[in-house]
């Protein structure tokens, strides 16, 4: 009988145990660390792994191990683990928000459909896995990924629906976001527009007039 030794899974099977959660998964930066012993450098890696169903639900994950396969692996778990839901409207956010992390500070604002995601890569990972289509966004501070990327999850997670809003506030709410309003008027249909025809009458009759000698005015004529 042969003897089986533990071995880290490669990139096919790793490939397959992520499309087999239907969840889509992507790999922000991994950083390397180096460890100077007697015997030499010992090198060993970070990954930070942002996971999402694209249709609301969101989670990061960190994960660090001897080889890149095996952290990705287990940032990946742990981003499924931490999965939470966050709430939108259509293809975009609610209302503008300000997540924070440590140092960083990341400004997201609700933008009009075939705007697009203007973001940068940390704040895209995030943000396209939670299904957003159509944003504007702005990093202030710390550019660090694991700070950019907590806080937009910090401020995607402070996003409020209609029905929490009201419930917080005690009222009901009248007015509408300004994407279905701009929606909804766009597909009402539009009366026509009277538009009112040149007037051309004045330059015709000057044409019409003969010419006049100079000093001699419109009316006055010769009188002997």
């Amino acid at each position: 009988m042969g003897k089986s030794f533990g071995r880290s899974p490669r990139r096919d099977e790793e490939k397959s145990q992520e499309d087999s959660h239907g969840l889509a998964e992507v790999v922000v930066d991994i950083n390397r660390c180096a460890k100077v012993t007697k015997g030499g450098r010992n090198f060993s890696y970070a990954a930070l792994v942002v996971t999402g169903d694209k249709a609301g639900m969101v989670g990061v994950g960190l994960g660090k191990a001897g080889e890149v396969p095996a952290a990705i692996e287990k940032a990946a778990k742990d981003a499924r683990r931490s999965m939470k839901r966050v709430n939108l409207i259509g293809d975009t956010i609610p209302h503008p928000v300000v997540g924070r992390y440590e140092a960083t500070r990341v400004v997201m604002k609700p933008a009009a459909p075939g705007t697009g995601i203007k973001a940068g890569g940390s704040v895209r990972a995030v943000v396209e896995s939670a299904g957003v289509q159509n944003i504007l966004t702005k990093c202030h501070g710390s550019t660090n990924p694991i700070n950019v990327v907590k806080a937009t999850l910090n401020g995607l997670r402070q996003l409020m629906d209609r029905k929490d809003i009201e419930a917080l506030r005690g009222i009901r709410l009248t007015m509408r976001h300004p994407q279905i309003a701009r929606r909804d008027v766009q597909a009402a249909p539009k009366a026509p527009v009277a538009r009112p025809k040149p007037i051309i009458r004045m330059k015709n009759e000057e044409a019409e007039q003969p010419d006049r000698p100079e000093g001699e005015t419109a009316g006055s004529g010769s009188q002997e």
